[in-house]
């Protein structure tokens, strides 16, 4: 019985389990953000500031209760390691005849960088009989976000730099706001606010950002290359009646931070390549 017991022992050894089944101590880092105390902005309560576990609870608490509900978590392994995470949530409501669509995604970095957002997007498909108006909704967007740096194409644009919402020249009070959305951008604003090569237009980033994969590698160059530290996007889409919404997409961009993180994780998971499968220690011949 004894020697039963042993053989057990011997077996379950740490020697004997797989690198990834090990416990592996992660310390995470504070990635860099482009917001500050004073200014950050969020979509339904998710911030930069937002871990996945909290950003998780808004979600589970905003479609409670809504029976056709698909949901989306995708969980990653850190490594080799046995250590898994939340990298995305999805939670998306399908619009009917009478219900109002939903759709909110996020994605965030690993826990070496302390697994916080730097992508959240929310879109609003309105039913026929709940489109709000237009007036309506841009009158909310400026309560809530303050005056954006251009407006035009259905959208309103916030930039940052520095923590502060960088300007572009003009002063988009409500009036000037509702006059401009339904127009072009205006070029003379836009150019201003390209890098001193011409380049790095943070309107043309967030459209090719929305055109990728949702993660961290898919989105590094394009905010590598953008000329403001984070961005939110507001479009406005109008239906059948040009005075009303029927549909709405909010999305919040942290390049900064996408920029900090990816660092971080990378340096961590190199460390913990290293740990896994050590280099051998060669002495230098003598000489």
């Amino acid at each position: 019985m004894l020697r039963r017991a042993l053989i057990v022992i011997v077996a379950a050894s740490p020697a004997a389990l797989p690198a990834a089944s090990l416990a592996y101590d992660i310390k995470p880092k504070m990635p860099e953000t482009a917001f500050s105390k004073r200014l950050h902005p969020d979509i339904l309560g998710i911030s930069a500031d937002s871990s996945a576990a909290a950003a998780r609870a808004i979600f589970e608490s905003s479609f409670r209760g809504r029976g056709n509900t698909k949901t989306n978590i995708k969980e990653r392994k850190f490594g080799g390691t046995a250590v898994s995470y939340t990298a995305a949530l999805n939670f998306t409501l399908p619009p009917g005849p009478k219900q109002t669509g939903e759709m909110l995604s996020s994605s965030f970095s690993s826990p070496a960088s302390a697994n916080l957002a730097y992508f959240v997007s929310r879109e609003l498909t309105f039913a026929p009989d709940q489109q709000p108006s237009r007036v309506e909704m841009v009158k909310q967007v400026l309560k809530k976000y303050g005056r954006p740096t251009i407006v035009g194409n259905h959208h309103l644009y916030y930039f940052y730099r520095k923590g502060s919402i960088m300007s572009g020249g003009a002063k988009y009070k409500e009036a000037a706001a509702l006059e401009a959305i339904g127009r072009p951008l205006d070029p003379r604003i836009a150019i201003k606010l390209n890098d001193r090569n011409g380049r790095g237009s943070c309107v043309a980033v967030v459209k090719r950002v929305l055109a990728k994969e949702r993660s961290l590698p898919a989105m590094l160059g394009e905010a590598k290359g953008a000329n403001c530290d984070g961005a939110l996007s507001v479009e406005l889409t109008p239906d059948a009646a040009p005075n009303r919404v029927g549909n709405a997409q909010f999305t919040l961009l942290d390049f900064k931070r996408m920029i900090s993180a990816a660092k971080i994780d990378g340096d961590a998971l190199a460390a913990e390549q290293n740990e896994r499968n050590p280099l051998p220690k060669v002495r230098a011949p003598k000489l």
